[in-house]
């Protein structure tokens, strides 16, 4: 019999999964027995690895490319998604962007772009996948939220507002859908060292002030969010509805 954190059966939609943090949850998930629909804006001329790790389980992965600043494109992809004949089971609002330069040289370009792919997209997604799981009474919806979900960060307005917003349009989801057998949640990853935090990892100032914050005492790695988004998408947390699960070493602790 299957037991708590199973996926066996389950069809997973992951975001932003070619690399960094998405790769680690599609591969986690994969390896808890969902099969996998990996999603990225160059996933079809790049897989990145995806389709072996996911196909190396044993289950089954497709890799769907989508340029989520893109509302056409966000479009086509919830056409091609539809057209696969079978529902989702967990959908996974991974992808994201940044930006960096001081609040006073923030571009509108930038602004839009962050916002448009870190927040409008994802509501998006969730709005169609959510309303199939509504009929079916079940599903689950994670969203990936920040540290910045939390705290202001610096030189990083836009991407400190999508994040604040994700946050709230997960409590917001769960209350609505709760009652409708759909768990939404968030996962918050503290400073883990990805292509979106290079520029940080490249400053000896700031990684030295970083990691003298973290209690864990290093950098997380994509791989440490591999359980709580199994814990996510798993019957283990049908109990556990609009919460934002930190995972940062014990950075929010200090």
């Amino acid at each position: 019999m299957p037991g708590p954190f199973s996926l066996e059966g389950r069809l997973a939609v992951v975001t932003g999964a070619r690399r960094g943090i998405g790769l680690a949850i599609a591969d986690a998930l994969a390896a808890a027995g969902a099969d996998v629909v990996a999603v990225s804006a160059q996933i079809e001329r790049d897989e990145g690895g995806v389709r072996e790790r996911i196909e190396a389980h044993g289950r089954q992965a497709w890799t769907f490319g989508a340029d989520l600043a893109d509302r056409d494109a966000c479009d086509e992809l919830l056409a091609r998604l539809h057209a696969l004949a079978r529902p989702i089971d967990i959908l996974v609002n991974n992808a994201g962007t940044i930006y960096r330069a001081p609040a006073a040289d923030h571009p509108d370009e930038a602004w839009d772009r962050v916002l448009e792919i870190n927040l409008s997209a994802p509501f998006r997604l969730a709005r169609a996948v959510g309303a199939g799981m509504a009929q079916r009474g079940q599903g689950k919806i994670v969203f990936t939220a920040s540290l910045l979900s939390f705290q202001g960060g610096i030189t990083v307005p836009g991407y400190t507002a999508s994040k604040h917003a994700i946050a709230g349009v997960t409590k917001a989801l769960a209350n609505e859908w709760a009652p409708r057998g759909i768990n939404v949640n968030a996962i918050a990853p503290g400073y883990i060292a990805t292509d979106n935090t290079q520029a940080l990892q490249d400053d000896p100032e700031r990684s030295r002030a970083i990691l003298e914050r973290i209690p864990a005492g290093r950098w997380g790695r994509p791989d440490d969010l591999a359980g709580a988004a199994v814990f996510l998408a798993s019957p283990a947390s049908d109990y556990v509805n609009g919460t934002v699960l930190v995972v940062d070493g014990g950075w929010m602790a200090r």
